[in-house]
């Protein structure tokens, strides 16, 4: 944090000073379109409801492959896909592939008609932690680039915007230090990501002081040196498609009326 604000206040010094321009910066998000969302307009109870878990969740392509190519009978396999449902990929790629393996005919019309319906985007709930009696953020918007095929989505939060809101129950008191007690101020907003294509997926989280950022290509050197990049795999379909990202905030020593940007968290969980 000290090394943080000496180079700040070495920056304000030397702000007269010519520049060189910054080095080109490779980054793996794309540079063509760009999607922007606002997510202070999320709210937390749009959360869709969450199944509950059974004892046997929903069969993939693989379990099927392996379950037709073990003797099963194809009315097993019909029955089972039923009962079960099947995580599948029914589109007719996932259907040939299926058929290559030797899968039956009647077991193929079965998942076309019972595979859950392809994820069409993911579910975010974002968790912003304000920890100490401050008033604003440093870095007044948070944003959160996902990469999409061709397309970079940025989602971004006005944080002074979004702290004017005051809701007590929001505020919490943190007692993990038995000397000092620390006032914690949580936000949550809710939303859906739409992602068009499957598999891995390349995440960045940032604190900028800029409002109009649209790739991660335009974060300055210190704010791409405190952002965190992350990755996850995103599956055809399945019952549950839920992310949780969670962003922390610390009281700034010096400036007693600010919040840092202290780093985030990111996980996904599927079903």
């Amino acid at each position: 944090m000290i090394a943080q604000l000496l180079a700040a206040t070495v920056a304000l010094t030397a702000a007269q000073a010519p520049r060189a321009a910054p080095p080109a910066v490779s980054l793996p998000f794309p540079t063509g379109d760009v999607q922007t969302y606002n997510i202070i307009q999320w709210d937390p109870n749009q959360l869709p409801r969450i199944y509950e878990r059974s004892d046997q969740l929903p069969l993939t392509d693989e379990e099927l492959t392996k379950l037709s190519q073990a003797g099963f009978e194809p009315a097993q396999l019909v029955k089972m896909i039923e009962e079960r449902r099947c995580a599948c990929d029914a589109s007719a790629d996932g259907l040939i592939r299926l058929k290559k393996a030797g899968v039956d005919k009647t077991v193929l019309a079965a998942v076309s008609r019972q595979a859950l319906a392809p994820n069409r985007q993911l579910d975010l709930l974002v968790t912003l932690d304000f920890t100490g009696e401050s008033r604003t953020a440093r870095e007044a918007f948070l944003y959160f680039f996902v990469d999409d095929g061709d397309i970079t989505r940025v989602f971004s939060a006005n944080l002074p915007e979004l702290l004017q809101r005051r809701n007590t129950h929001e505020t919490m008191v943190d007692r993990s230090d038995i000397v000092i007690a620390r006032t914690v101020r949580r936000i949550q907003l809710a939303g859906r990501v739409p992602l068009k294509t499957y598999g891995a997926h390349r995440v960045m989280v940032a604190a900028s002081a800029s409002p109009t950022l649209t790739h991660p290509s335009q974060l300055s050197p210190q704010e791409r040196a405190k952002a965190q990049s992350y990755t996850f795999d995103y599956p055809r379909s399945s019952l549950q498609s839920l992310c949780r990202l969670t962003a922390g905030y610390r009281r700034d020593a010096v400036l007693a009326y600010k919040w840092n940007f202290e780093g985030s968290r990111f996980e996904c969980e599927w079903n």
